[in-house]
């Protein structure tokens, strides 16, 4: 029982700090034989099995219920209620009607209920091998459990948490799960208790991948317990954000609620004092509360939005869920991953050195980016003057470093088919594909030295050797095999007897140039790999016989091989150049862009000095510092650094959550499942949709379809521009709410008749919302639209400005309607074509001003006329609806209307212009003082 209670072990505990034996014991297994089969069952049915609980989502009735609860809608279903038991069916049937509508828009488009745990459990389920009872099965990774003894080779899933017991040149690539870019060696001695999550070497963790060896490790976390399965709970706890509209429609809502119930109390009061009857003061009042409401502004939003994601998925942003689309355009901070979003991911040799001297060395330079073997080597320009592509036969020692890199290899880079967008591929490690790449810019081709040098053995890199040997047959004028070697500088600079001059002669060296040249190179940010190469003396073994091809046999008198030193290479994943522009964009637009990576610090300063993102001197912040500072200090250094490397999922969530502190929009991109939890937890998620995880995408907004971070730049100022033209519908729509409310008010005040009934109101507000509103989602971007900074999330969405030009416009078309309305019962004429009359002037009156919008404080004029002719369109469609509206006997009777003559429509014309012109007076005024406050 004690025993069994040992395997309770917390998933917290120091597995990668602790020796094989003891985790053997503390797990209760023998890493020879493995578990038996009786206490596989045990603990089957005791921790149940190997996969990630899945949180359900609300379900569907509850999302669709969701859809009526706002203020707003509120006041319309009980409006609709109220009318239907005084049986005015048609008024019922309208205004519950324009709820459902806005209900089931709003449900459609609701892109999806969370299903990023589902992605992670989904990654879990495949097949591994087993040892128990000293033989190796395989079975469903569910099956596994604490304590199993996994067997992993190249091309492996690991499927839990796993402590190394064994490795032969295991490496695995852990990249979803850190952050890390390149493959992690392995290795079966601890690490030190402290080390964070992408340095324990000692371990390997569920959904990484095997990328090369073979290696044995223990069960020590299956499910939830793994370090994947506790990313999972994170995601669980990250809040989802409303956007800053969202949040700034419901403080509207609860204002435009608490105004119109006030306003309604009154009217009520008022129209009981006048001796009015109880039915048709209330119905007056209903009209009111109608046409206050914007009832099509829910309906024009989602629209908008929807028309939104139609244009960022023409810039490579797709979008998941609706309202990101307006939330970008909010953004002050972007955080950003380095590999592939800011970079290509596509290790490149810039530079390479050989030595000219005892005392100086010769630097060259690499044309070309990425995997494209499209370049040519030049001296460098800080060697001297650049001049034309040098050749091998005059520079030799480049020529054997460059083929050095290429033999000494296992990887391979693939042409794109003929006629097809597709980009140079790698099959292997992106380190020695770059090393590929720099020997074709001089050689041209691989093939042939591939064939002229065969292959005899392979020592693989190992980190405590720190390099990669291969064993050539004799070729050329060579009599012997020949060895070539790549690693660190220190450990290839302590295996070599001499150095290769430029000129190809042999000399002493002083390994103090060559770390000169080094740290020279890695101060650009370059990662350094030194090359070295020997012919192999076969015999010298025991007895005469021939020597085997082993680490002991390299470097050093009395060995096989003696070796020359080469020179350097120096390689880097450059930044995209469309990155480097979007970045400049974005700092211009006032969003801070702020570097977030598991690369080395070292590295990530260097990329962000190029990519110009952050302020002198860029020094990175590592998660180890991170995680040494109080809660207290988090949103000071989370606005004051631009870099930070080797993060934690948990420190990525604290980031974002202090920068959320202080107020900020916060874009956060990523790709891996360490991500998915602050994808979540920022305003807006951003993965990467080439290199992404499911899990990430499923955390995620948006998603871009190519990786690029001036897709994102490009999606910002898409999502400034549906947010101004949604303030230019609102600015051009709330007139028409607080007109319709002060005509009913003035009617109830002055004891008139109603001039508009609810039923005309949700005509007009509706249909004028459709027709006329929504063609504004279609206007150009300001001309300024990305050199303002990011909007002040804290300020209302109804500013002074726009309630000062909504009482203007809303006044001028009360007054238009009330005189027309006067005027034809003053002349005799039925109340029903006096409302007629009254709607037409308020639906004129709101095309003209349609004009003063599409300009919120510049003048209509300087927007050309027929830029837009979705806007022509609806006009057109909504004359010809007014037409029917005031001219069809059917809906005469419907909506209680009556045929009027060319004198209301003169009428409403001249009522539309005046209002028009005297919009644009307010703006001259407003200009003219220097009023420039946003509408």
């Amino acid at each position: 029982m004690a025993n069994r209670e040992r395997n309770r072990v917390s998933a917290d505990s120091l597995w990668h700090g602790r020796s094989v034996r003891w985790v053997a014991d503390a797990v209760c297994t023998d890493p020879g034989l493995g578990l038996s089969n009786s206490e596989v069952v045990t603990r089957l049915e005791r921790d149940g099995p190997n996969v990630i609980t899945v949180r359900r989502g609300a379900p569907w009735w509850l999302r669709l219920l969701r859809q009526f609860h706002a203020p707003l809608i509120y006041i319309l279903l009980v409006a609709t209620l109220v009318t239907l038991l005084v049986e005015e069916y048609l008024d019922s049937a309208v205004i519950f009607g324009v709820v459902l509508v806005n209900a089931v828009i709003g449900f459609v488009e609701e892109s999806r209920a969370v299903r990023a745990i589902d992605a992670l459990a989904r990654s879990m389920r495949f097949e591994t091998v087993v040892r128990r009872e000293g033989r190796r099965r395989r079975i469903d990774a569910a099956e596994v459990v604490v304590g199993d003894v996994v067997v992993l080779e190249a091309g492996d899933r690991v499927p839990a948490d796993l402590r190394i017991i064994s490795t032969r040149e295991l490496c695995c690539d852990e990249s979803a799960l850190t952050g890390e870019s390149e493959p992690v060696s392995k290795r079966e001695e601890e690490v030190d208790a402290t080390a964070v999550l992408a340095d324990r070497v000692s371990m390997a963790y569920a959904s990484s991948l095997v990328t090369r060896g073979v290696g044995e490790g223990i069960v020590v976390a299956i499910g939830d317990r793994t370090e994947v399965g506790r990313i999972s709970g994170l995601i669980a706890t990250a809040d989802r954000l409303q956007t800053p509209l969202n949040r700034k429609i419901a403080a509207f809502s609860r204002v435009l609620l608490a105004i119109i119930l006030g306003i309604a109390t009154l009217m009520f009061a008022i129209g009981l004092s006048q001796g009015r009857g109880l039915i048709d003061t209330f119905m007056a009042t209903v009209a009111m509360a109608v046409g206050a409401i914007p009832e099509g502004l829910p309906a024009a939003f989602t629209i908008m939005l929807a028309v939104g994601v139609s244009r960022m998925a023409r810039r490579n942003a797709i979008i998941r869920r609706l309202p990101a689309v307006e939330a970008l355009g909010s953004t002050t901070v972007i955080c950003s991953d380095k590999t592939g979003t800011l970079t290509q991911n596509q290790m490149t040799v810039r530079n390479a050195w050989v030595a000219s001297s005892e005392r100086a060395g010769l630097e060259y330079e690499f044309t070309g980016s990425g995997y494209d073997p499209s370049g040519e080597v030049r001296v460098s320009s800080e060697a001297g003057p650049a001049g034309a592509a040098v050749t091998a036969g005059d520079h030799p020692t480049l020529a054997e470093l460059l083929r050095c890199g290429l033999l000494c290899n296992d990887s391979e880079i693939h042409e794109p088919d003929a006629g097809t967008d597709a980009m140079w591929s790698v099959r292997g490690d992106p380190t020695e594909a770059a090393l590929i790449v720099s020997a074709r810019k001089l050689a041209r081709s691989d093939q042939s030295l591939l064939a002229e040098w065969p292959r005899r053995d392979a020592i693989q890199f190992d980190s405590d050797r720190q390099y990669m040997a291969t064993l050539h047959d004799a070729a050329g004028d060579r009599d012997h095999p020949v060895v070539f070697v790549k690693g660190s500088v220190e450990r290839v600079l302590d295996m070599c007897r001499d150095i290769a001059m430029r000129d190809g002669q042999r000399a002493e060296f002083d390994a103090e140039v060559v770390h000169g040249a080094a740290d020279r190179l890695a101060s650009r940010g370059l990662r350094v790999l030194a090359f070295a190469m020997g012919e192999w003396v076969a015999g010298g073994g025991e007895n005469g016989a021939e020597r085997s091809f082993t680490p002991g046999s390299i470097g050093g008198n009395g060995r096989a091989v003696s070796l020359t030193f080469l020179g350097l290479q120096g390689m880097l994943d450059p930044p995209r150049q469309e990155a480097l522009d979007a970045v400049r964009v974005c700092r211009e637009a006032g969003i801070s862009v702020k570097m977030i990576t598991g690369d080395h610090a070292s590295t990530a300063s260097s990329i962000a000095a190029m990519m110009g993102i952050g302020d002198e001197p860029r020094t990175a912040l590592t998660g180890a510092e991170l995680a040494r500072q109080p809660d207290e200090a988090m949103p000071h250094l989370a606005e004051s650094v631009s870099v930070f490397a080797r993060m934690t999922p948990e420190q990525k969530l604290r980031l974002v959550r202090a920068l959320q502190s202080r107020g900020n929009i916060v874009a956060m991109t990523g790709d891996g499942v360490n991500d998915a939890p602050a994808l979540r937890q920022a305003d807006i998620g951003v993965a990467m949709g080439i290199a992404g995880t499911e899990a990430a995408k499923d955390a995620a907004d948006i998603v871009l379809a190519d990786d690029n971070f001036a897709s994102i730049a490009a999606a910002v100022e898409e999502g400034r521009t549906v947010y101004t033209n949604l303030i230019k519908f609102i600015v051009w729509t709330l007139p028409t709410n607080g007109a319709e409310a002060l005509v009913i008010l003035s009617a109830i005040v002055l004891n008139w008749p109603l001039p508009i009934l609810p039923v005309q109101a949700l005509y007009i507000n509706m249909f004028t919302a459709i027709l006329l509103g929504l063609p504004l989602i279609f206007e150009d971007r300001e001309p300024d639209q990305m050199d303002r900074p990011p909007r002040d999330p804290a300020k209302p969405l109804f500013s002074t400005a726009i309630f000062m030009r909504t009482c203007f416009v809303s006044l001028m078309l009360t007054v238009g309607a009330m005189l027309l309305f006067h005027e034809y019962l003053r002349s005799g004429r039925t109340e029903e074509s006096a409302r007629t009359a009254a709607v037409l002037a308020i639906v004129v009156g709101k095309v003209f001003y349609l004009f003063n919008s599409r300009a919120l404080l510049r003048s209509a004029w300087s927007t050309p006329l027929w830029s837009n002719r979705w806007l022509w369109i609806g006009i057109a469609a909504m004359l010809a609806v007014q037409g029917v509206f005031t001219y069809s006997p059917i809906v005469n009777r419907l909506f209680q209307t009556e045929s009027v003559g060319r004198d209301a429509w003169a009428w409403s014309a001249i009522i539309g212009v005046i209002a028009m012109l005297l919009v644009e007076v307010e703006k001259a005024i407003r200009r003219a003082l220097g009023s420039h406050e946003d509408l």
